[in-house]
């Protein structure tokens, strides 16, 4: 079964999404803001990033607000709030759920260390 567009973001789609929710920026604003916010972990190039720009604006996720000669100016929409949103919540489950594992496991080498 195909995945619904958006369903799940990429991890430069999540951060390019995140810089928007800081407030309008242009797409290099967005890639420096991406870059800063996660100590250069994330870094995206031009493709990638112009990329993630053009599934957004099709998406509805973010909008043209100005164009001032070759540089665009960005929003996000109350879509890109809530696809936004819901990542974040997908991720915080996925977080619990390796903490809840890794928690079993220091259990189970606790008991066997015990049982030494």
């Amino acid at each position: 079964m195909a995945k619904k567009a958006m369903e799940t973001l990429s991890e430069t789609m999540f951060y390019t999404l995140m810089a928007f929710t800081a407030g309008e920026m242009c797409g290099t604003e967005a890639a420096d803001y991406v870059k800063r916010r996660t100590n250069g972990r994330v870094h995206m190039g031009p493709g990638t990033l112009y990329t993630i720009l053009a599934n957004f604006q099709s998406e509805g996720l973010i909008e043209k607000r100005r164009e001032e000669g070759r540089r665009i100016t960005y929003g996000i929409t109350e879509k890109g709030r809530t696809v936004y949103a819901s990542e974040l919540e997908r991720l915080r489950l996925c977080l619990r759920d390796a903490e809840q594992v890794e928690g079993e496991h220091h259990e189970r080498e606790d008991l066997a260390a015990a049982a030494l």
